[in-house]
């Protein structure tokens, strides 16, 4: 995007000062509701009201994008009191599987029934019954 700016503000930013030296008569600039009136160069006058727009321009922008910052900055509150619950619902969840784990190291494993033993125990089973 820097690239773009400048591949089209440099020429532009070329040919306005290029107006504005060109153009170096005096002018009058009167300010209407008094009697104060300016002789200045023209060119002096080109490129102060040059920045001029410019600094309006960025100020106008910076205004706009307020509710963007606010929005910006109450998802930052969000993401670190999301990040705060994960740290600890990681601790949670690693307490319950050292849990678990002490859980199954604790317990003895029941010697394994063959399918063949079930089988003559279910039918066993129901015939002395």
């Amino acid at each position: 995007m820097g690239f773009i700016k400048a591949l089209i503000g440099l020429p532009l930013a070329f040919v306005v000062l290029v107006f504005a030296f060109v153009n170096n008569d005096m002018a009058v600039f009167s300010l209407w509701p008094t009697a104060i009136e300016i002789t200045v160069s023209l060119s002096v006058a080109i490129i102060f009201l040059l920045v001029l727009g410019y600094i309006i321009g960025w100020f106008f922008t910076w205004l706009s994008h307020i509710p963007l910052r606010k929005a910006l900055r109450h998802q930052k509150k969000q993401n670190k009191k999301l990040s705060k619950e994960q740290e600890k619902l990681a601790k949670e969840v690693e307490g319950l599987q050292g849990n678990i784990e002490s859980l199954r190291s604790g317990v003895s494993p029941e010697p394994k029934v063959s399918l063949k033993e079930r089988l003559k125990k279910a039918f066993i089973g129901h015939k002395a019954e």
